[in-house]
C-alpha cells in the first residue's frame, strides 16, 4: 500500500499496514519511492501522511477517541 508525503507528495510504501490502521500508532514504517529505487525504511508520523489523491487518512487510523467525537 501507498500513502503520500502531505508536503512533498511523494510516494511511501508503508511496510506494515495494521501500524497505519491501529489508530493507537502515530508513527508507521515505511520506505520512500522517490527517484530511480526504494529507500532504506524509515519511521513517519502518520499526521503527516495522506492517500496519493491528497485525500486524508481516515479518522479512525489516527485517532483512538474517534468515536467519541462528534
Amino acid at each position: 500500500m501507498f500513502v503520500a508525503e502531505t508536503s512533498t507528495g511523494h510516494l511511501i510504501e508503508v511496510l506494515d499496514a495494521q501500524s497505519l490502521f491501529d489508530p493507537h500508532k502515530t508513527q508507521i514504517q515505511g520506505s520512500l519511492h522517490y527517484g530511480e529505487e526504494a529507500q532504506d525504511p524509515e519511521m513517519y508520523d502518520k499526521s503527516d501522511l495522506s492517500f496519493p489523491s491528497g485525500e486524508a487518512l481516515p479518522r479512525c487510523w489516527t485517532d483512538p477517541d474517534y468515536r467519541r467525537k462528534p
